[in-house]
């Protein structure tokens, strides 16, 4: 995979002399894998998901709430609509699903940034939606701008991510009408990697077009991708006004978004791994098939987020097999509708960065990799079910994408690779650290953790004992204080603070 220092462009003299005292940092390009998916369902068990899911929408359907025209548009297309449910015709769902495009470039700001969403690739994009926040220092407490920002920060400065995301955390001192307004303004100037827009209302999906056309162009936004966007479905099986007025805004304006079931396992879908893959399919082919009745051929990616439950507490539960299994499923569905696939993250239950975090962490990100996802969002910074986005835990799942770079490479088989030279220049009874090959590789040949610590006791109580979390928030201090702002041209720093200004000002507040 190509790596480099990102060299920041931007217009007139204050842009260029920003570039030049930047700090130079190294960032990843998204993940070409070079591994093969893991496929956890036969040929025929596929088949009788597929068929299920059929059935299910043609005999059970799905609820339209509160959009006469979404009725409008599914009656013209041949469902049957009775009241607000619709069933869908066998084989018209899949269908319409034909048009979206297996893969799309989400352009970023930056150039050298952009990203392939599709096809083997897999990108990388922050937690998204936690109302709090928590820190080694201050605790859990409500997030604020000044928080989210913080995590935009972290966001751009950290090597393996390749995407700002949208949400990373609520910042609730801001009224719920404008925040929006806010948010995509610190993704748009305090970072320069690709996107997410907001969908908690379609005029806010709206402003997210608008400030997009003053950030990219208005000619160039229509004609390319420059968000990718969160669109959940209730399910089971409900398609609300809300959400779907933000997918009808973004496909019709050409934008991206992943349309995603909900689902905690025994209260939102069947306790059985073959019954939710039947119903996690027959939501996304519903909601895609709508997608391209709004606009044929708008890029949308099949969602998935599944997680199982607690039987006792009633809470959801993270990293567990069933969950894993779902996700593997879920991506060989994916790849036979021929759309980019979205699912997995640093998912945990835990309160604190702890081993729990850790081993559920992990088996989620491994699970992501496998199963063949493109687009992971929560990918790092996941604290306690999602109700909370972690500073440490930010830098210490970021950290650990790098492993999933270095996995995903597979495995190197050309002449170098085969060593076959080392190995007769130290023959038996040698060792391999002073021998050519060793000295021509040594500095790329192993992934290194750049939070985690390898040294001998001594040397580590000598320097105070540090555990994890305390190396996290050490890291987390210094790249806040290394941030430089990316560059941006001025004029449209200035048409972008206009429109939210105006915005802002057109309405007042409120906060539910």
């Amino acid at each position: 995979m190509a790596e480099g220092a990102i060299r920041r462009r931007g217009g007139g003299g204050a842009s260029r002399r920003a570039a030049r005292s930047a700090v130079s940092f190294e960032t990843a390009r998204f993940i070409e894998r070079k591994i093969p998916n893991f496929e956890i369902l036969t040929e025929e068990a596929l088949e009788i998901i597929e068929a299920n899911a059929e059935t299910v929408l043609e005999e059970i359907g799905v609820n339209v709430v509160n959009n006469p025209g979404a009725l409008d548009l599914w009656r013209e297309a041949g469902a049957d609509v009775t009241g607000e449910r619709v069933r869908i015709p066998r084989g018209l769902a899949r269908k319409l699903c034909a048009t979206a495009p297996s893969s799309y470039t989400q352009h970023a700001r930056n150039p050298d940034r952009s990203v392939e969403i599709g096809g083997k690739s897999l990108v990388l994009a922050p937690v998204y939606g936690p109302p709090f926040v928590h820190d080694a220092t201050a605790g859990r407490r409500y997030a604020t701008m000044a928080d989210f920002e913080n995590f935009v920060k972290l966001g751009y400065m950290s090597k393996w991510l390749h995407h700002s995301g949208g949400t990373v955390c609520e910042p609730t001192d801001i009224p719920v009408n404008k925040r929006h307004l806010d948010m995509l303004m610190a993704h748009m100037t305090l970072s320069d990697k690709p996107f997410m827009g907001s969908v908690t209302e379609p005029s806010r999906a709206q402003d997210s077009v608008e400030m997009c056309e003053i950030l990219f162009g208005k000619e160039f936004v229509p004609n390319n991708t420059v968000m990718t966007s969160l669109v959940n479905i209730n399910s089971p099986m409900t398609f609300d006004d809300v959400m779907m007025g933000a997918l009808e805004v973004y496909a019709k304006n050409n934008q991206a978004c992943i349309i995603s079931p909900f689902i905690v396992g025994g209260a939102m879908a069947p306790v059985s791994v073959a019954g939710t893959l039947t119903q996690v399919l027959a939501e996304v082919m519903a909601g895609i098939a709508y997608s391209q009745l709004i606009r044929p051929g708008a890029p949308v990616i099949f969602g998935a987020f599944v997680t199982s439950i607690d039987m006792n507490s009633g809470a959801p539960t993270f990293g567990t097999p069933e969950a894993s299994q779902i996700t593997y499923g879920a991506g060989q569905l994916a790849r036979r509708l021929g759309l980019p696939f979205r699912s997995a993250g640093s998912f945990t239950g835990s309160k604190l960065p702890d081993a729990q975090a850790a081993y559920e962490t992990a088996n989620t990100l491994n699970m992501g990799l496998l199963s063949g996802v493109n687009f992971m969002l929560h990918a790092c910074g996941w604290l306690e079910g999602g109700l909370v986005a972690s500073f440490e835990k930010f830098v210490m799942d970021a950290d650990q994408l790098g492993a999933l770079h270095k996995m995903a490479e597979g495995i190197a088989m050309d002449d170098e690779a085969q060593a076959m030279g080392a190995i007769a220049e130290v023959g038996p009874g040698g060792h391999y650290l002073g021998c050519a090959h060793t000295q021509a590789h040594f500095k790329s040949a192993f992934w290194k953790s750049e939070v985690f610590d390898f040294k001998p006791y001594e040397t580590w109580w000598e320097e105070g004992a540090r555990d994890t979390i305390a190396l996290a928030a050490e890291r987390v201090r210094k790249q806040l204080e290394t941030y430089r702002q990316p560059a941006l041209d001025p004029a449209i720093h200035e048409a972008l603070s206009d429109y939210v200004a105006r915005r802002k000002a057109s309405m007042p507040d409120a906060f539910t």
